[in-house]
This record gives structure tokens, sequence and C-alpha cells, in this order.
């Protein structure tokens, strides 16, 4: 009887309210860190304002109507979040295999100034050729300049975090050396830049939108690149790589192909956004393609825990928070880097609860690994 009522019994219990309530906690349990960096950031934001005599209400208010409040408040952030979708990858693909590269900006400003130079080196192709051409110059210099972080990584033990910084700079130097010398347009005279994109290489806005194609281009990479990490066998590979390098090696997996792979795909990335930047925004190769994105996608893939789905919310958000800046000058006075503050204090918060959260974990192993233990050691006594 026992035996033939007992499977009956287990087919509802999957669907108990304590069951389903465990389930919703654990699809929920990676976000809470960023829940609960958000709160704290918002807390201290506020601190800072009252010290400085400001509304803290109305500042907030404000920051939302300048991101969200409006139409032109929404393109303004959209056209923000553009980019940052794009090297905020060139942080989360590495990531995947245990490097933390932090070198989108130079990989960005190369990637534009490849796409800037290809109209000069073969003028005469149709305006959908050559746009083909200017993306994957700009893929190629930015995910070589990412993979070389990857191979310094792999085949000289440099920390990739170091190298992909200095390598930025190296990148926006180089960037200003040809920018400012031997690709300036002599037209420009205050503000150097490459000669300017012909018309038909230019690309358009999104139908119904004051905002570029890099947006919706930016959203269909981060879904590739969650499907390539989440459905595949080659991201199932690099997530292996990833939790223990040792482990991948005495399975048999190509460890160095993979990082140089994850690395390259990035740095790709981050130089997509800058061809956007500069065929859909600046319209040539200047200084003002150095705005920080890339810089800001490090955010945006730390606040996403490098999930490239929950890269495409963080990235409108912080697209708005950087597109209100101007509001708060407008109307309470603050500076325009009033916004920074808010993005530093994000950051911070998100480093202190990714701790904590591992701090948590190592705890909770060690205490299953004690209480496994002890009925080890009083089984003989039994």
């Amino acid at each position: 009887m026992t035996s033939i009522t007992a499977p009956a019994e287990a087919g509802p219990a999957r669907w108990t309210p304590r069951r389903l309530r465990s389930a919703l906690f654990n699809g929920a349990a990676p976000t809470l860190p960023t829940l609960c960096a958000l709160a704290g950031t918002l807390l201290l934001f506020v601190l800072f304002l009252l010290v400085q005599g400001k509304p803290a209400g109305e500042a907030c208010l404000l920051i939302f109507q300048g991101a969200f409040g409006t139409l032109f408040a929404w393109q303004n952030t959209l056209q923000r979040a553009a980019p940052l979708l794009l090297t905020a990858l060139c942080v989360a693909l590495p990531a995947r295999v245990g490097l933390i590269v932090i070198g989108g900006e130079g990989a960005l400003a190369l990637g534009g100034l490849a796409a800037a130079v290809m109209p000069q080196l073969l003028p005469a192709l149709p305006s959908i050729p050559m746009l083909v051409l200017m993306a994957l110059a700009a893929m190629l210099a930015g995910g070589l300049w990412i993979a070389l972080c990857g191979a310094l990584r792999q085949w000289r033990g440099v920390n990739e975090t170091i190298s992909s910084l200095l390598l930025s700079y190296l990148a926006v130097a180089l960037f200003k050396h040809l920018v400012e010398g031997p690709l300036r347009d002599p037209a420009s005279l205050n503000k150097p830049s490459t000669l300017p994109l012909p018309d038909p290489y230019l690309v358009g806005s999104l139908p119904g939108l004051e905002v570029h194609w890099g947006l919706a281009w930016g959203a269909i990479a981060c879904v590739a690149a969650w499907v390539l990490l989440r459905h595949s066998v080659t991201g199932f590979a690099m997530g292996v790589v990833g939790g223990n390098v040792r482990t991948a090696r005495l399975v048999g997996l190509p460890v160095n192909r993979l990082v140089l792979t994850a690395c390259a795909l990035g740095g790709a990335a981050a130089g997509l956004a800058g061809l956007f930047e500069v065929s859909a925004v600046q319209g040539s190769a200047t200084s003002a393609l150095l705005a920080g994105y890339g810089f800001s996608g490090i955010l945006v893939a730390f606040a996403a825990r490098q999930n490239p789905l929950a890269i495409i919310v963080c990235a409108i958000v912080i697209g708005g928070v950087e597109a209100s800046g101007s509001l708060l000058q407008r109307r309470l006075d603050l500076p325009d880097a009033t916004t920074l503050v808010l993005q530093g204090l994000l950051f911070c918060n998100l480093l202190t609860w990714e701790a904590i959260t591992g701090r948590l974990a190592a705890l909770k192993l060690r205490w299953q690994a004690q209480a496994q233990a002890i009925p080890a050691k009083e089984l003989p006594h039994a």
C-alpha cells in the first residue's frame, strides 16, 4: 500500500507553496546584491545632497524625469545606452573565462578610428558594402586589442586588469596622435578630426525615434552573447575555464583558445560601439569619441553581474543617469558631474556587496562541510 500511494503524493509536493517560494528565491537570488547595492547607493547619494544643502527628494525626482520623464528624455537615455550595451560586453565576455578586462575605452577608440579611415582607403564603394567593411574593421581593431590582453595573461602571466587599463591609455594616446597628426583633416582647426564621412556612409536613426541603429545592434549583440554563453558548447567550455582553469586543462579543453576567443569577442563589441559613435553621432573620428563609454561599460557589466540580458536593462538605467546631469545643473545648480558621483557610489556599493556575498557563500560551504563531518565522526560510536 505504501509503495503504491507514495508516488501519487510525491507529484503534487513539487508544487507546494514552500517549494514555489524556494524556487522564486533561488531565481531572484542573483539580483539581490545588485538591489542591495542600488538601495545603499540611493541612501548615500541622499546624504551627499543633504550635506550640500540641496533638496534630495527633488534631485532624485529630477534624475527620473531627466531619464524617463518625456519622449525626448527617453531618446536621450537610449542614445547614451547604445554604446554601453557593447562596451559592457567587453567586460562580460572575458569575465566568463575568469578575466577582469577594463580596457573597453581603448577598443572603442581604435574601432572608431578604423571605421573612419576605411572610406579613405576605398572611396568608391556603395554604402552597404562600405558600412559592412567599416564594421568589420572596427570589430577587428577592437578585438585584436583586447585579445592582446588575453595573450599577455596566458603566455606571460601579466594581470589582465592592469594590462587592459594600460593598453587602453596607450590606445587613447595612439588615437590622439593619429587624429591630430597623419590622419587630421586640414579643415578641422580648433577641433582636430579625421575627414568627415560622406553622407551615404552615415548610419541613420531607428524608425520613429531620434536614436541611431547602434541601439538595436547592441541589443542583438547582447542576446547573441547570452545564447553563446548559456546555450552553446563553447559557452559551457568558457564557464568551465572561468570556474577552474586546472580542471579545464585536465579534461582537455583548449584554455588558451577559449580565453583569446572571449577577449576578442568582447573587444569586437567595443570596437563596434566605436563604429556607431563615428558613423551615427560624430560623423568623423574626433576627441569627442572619448566620452568615457568604455569605463561606464564596466559599471554596467558589474551591475548586470556579467549577464548579457541584464546588461540591456542596466545600460538603460546608467544611460538615464548620465542623461539627467544637465537637468540637475539647470534646476538645482548642481555640477554636471553630480551624476558621476552617483555612478561612483554605485560602483563602490556593487564591489562591497559582491565581497559580502562571496564571504557568505564561503561561510555557507564551510558550515555545510562541518555539518556533514559531524555525523561521520559520530558514526563509529553508534
